[in-house]
């Protein structure tokens, strides 16, 4: 993927791409905006302290369905294992 699928604001504001989070909930984009307008999807935000500082771990639920991805310090996303 050519660019990050989220990124972090100074705000501490988070924007997601759809696109790339969708699928792996099951979803195409649009039901996944559905949903979350719905309150059927569900964002977890989770701050690493320790030596997981400066780290953020955003976690979208759908359903039985999981994905999480973590945010580095200077916003380029990785997947979670």
């Amino acid at each position: 993927m050519s660019s990050p699928t989220a990124s972090a604001s100074e705000s501490r504001e988070f924007v997601v791409d759809a696109v790339a989070i969708a699928p792996r909930l099951g979803l195409t984009p649009e039901r996944f905006m559905e949903e979350l307008r719905r309150g059927l999807v569900f964002q977890v935000t989770e701050t690493g302290v320790g030596e997981d500082a400066g780290r953020i771990r955003l976690t979208f639920r759908y359903r039985a369905r999981e994905f999480s991805m973590i945010l580095n310090a200077d916003g380029v996303d990785r997947k979670a294992p």
